[in-house]
């Protein structure tokens, strides 16, 4: 902020400028309370989307750093921890929205031409500041398609498309974190240091032993008390589990070292070193899943409110909205869960000094 912008005497309209905001709900057209009400929540929505892009970006310079300072780890799960806060918020304001009847609604839908949410501009650039690639939206849809037939229309129009491309052109959220997990000291090896080829592969090989060994004696177990059906079956299915084990920590043979850190922080949470790392983990996981429950709480309003009618803006309404909330960025760190084993099963941790205390299993 200038000084000159410090040294006004703001009042309270003028700080938040109140004149411009509270003229911005369509009144000169005289619209109904219905109408208000409708305009009043899409718009919260997309000043709440002004500040989750500025939370992420924050997130993903942080992230994007060659070498994160450990006292920038909890800056970042702050800013995860507003972000999803602001998510929750979201969800229940579709509660709000809840209140309009169908009948309301269709008392001015026509109003709206082909209007709809599916051009706001800021759900694509969060969507794709997180990650979420185009392989894995429906119908493997480009998100900017929409706004490149809109650039023509203005210089407004233009300046998003920008926007949008420029947001592409950076590294996502995913990108970012990705790529800080790479450089997890594993066994107090450091990434790139001599021997952490050798010192990661032991790991992830004593780690795969001990979780081979946990689905053998499970599978015989089960089969010793007659469950699950056909004994072959039932090994089969634990041999699956465990092979999905190996995909997921040696997809090409070789171990991922990202995957291989993610698990580490996972398996060994509780260590001085690792305990804002899991925090930011767990934060992210927190995020995607209160997106998730935001999408899906937009599809049962829908459907509420208008039936699974064609959307305004085309689409298949809430068979459309109900598949987007299935769309999943941060897969390995759910995918991870799957392959945890007990603290008892766990490889012995190798050089714990340097994760802050002695260890023993």
């Amino acid at each position: 902020m200038s000084e000159n912008a410090q040294d006004q005497n703001w009042t309270y309209g003028n700080y938040l400028q109140l004149q411009t905001l509270l003229n911005l709900q369509g009144e000169e057209r005289d619209v109904s309370n219905d109408e208000m009400h409708f305009i009043i929540v899409h718009q919260t929505f997309e000043l709440w989307f002004k500040q989750v892009i500025k939370e992420l970006c924050a997130l993903r310079d942080i992230l994007c750093k060659e070498t994160v300072p450990e006292e920038d780890i909890p800056h970042a799960v702050n800013h995860l921890g507003r972000t999803s806060e602001i998510f929750r918020l979201m969800e229940s304001q579709w509660n709000v929205l809840e209140t309009l009847t169908p009948q309301g609604f269709l008392a001015f839908r026509d109003g709206l031409g082909t209007a709809s949410g599916f051009e706001s501009f800021q759900t694509r650039e969060f969507e794709i500041l997180l990650g979420l690639k185009n392989e894995d939206r429906l119908w493997g849809m480009d998100p900017i398609e929409t706004f490149r037939k809109l650039a023509p229309n203005s210089d407004w129009d233009a300046s998003i498309l920008a926007k949008l491309e420029e947001a592409q052109a950076k590294p996502s959220l995913f990108d970012a974190l990705m790529g800080w997990l790479v450089r997890t000291p594993i066994m107090g090896s450091s990434y790139g240091s001599e021997g952490d080829e050798m010192a990661v592969e032991g790991y992830v090989n004593a780690h795969l032993s001990a979780h081979q060994a946990i689905c053998e004696n499970a599978a015989s177990k089960m089969i010793g008390y007659g469950g699950g059906g056909d004994p072959d079956k039932v090994a089969a299915r634990f041999a699956s589990t465990h092979q999905a084990a190996i995909e997921f920590l040696k997809p090409d043979g070789i171990p991922n070292r990202a995957r291989a850190g993610l698990l580490f922080i996972e398996s060994y949470r509780e260590l001085p070193l690792l305990a804002w790392p899991r925090k930011l983990i767990d934060a992210i996981v927190e995020l995607e899943e209160s997106i998730v429950k935001w999408r899906h709480s937009h599809a049962r309003m829908v459907e509420r409110i208008m039936g699974r009618r064609i959307g305004t803006g085309g689409s298949s309404g809430v068979d459309y909205l109900d598949e987007t909330s299935k769309y999943r960025i941060f897969k390995d760190l759910w995918a991870v869960r799957t392959i945890l084993i007990k603290p008892q099963s766990r490889p012995t941790l190798i050089n714990a000094e340097f994760y802050g205390y002695s260890y023993e299993n």
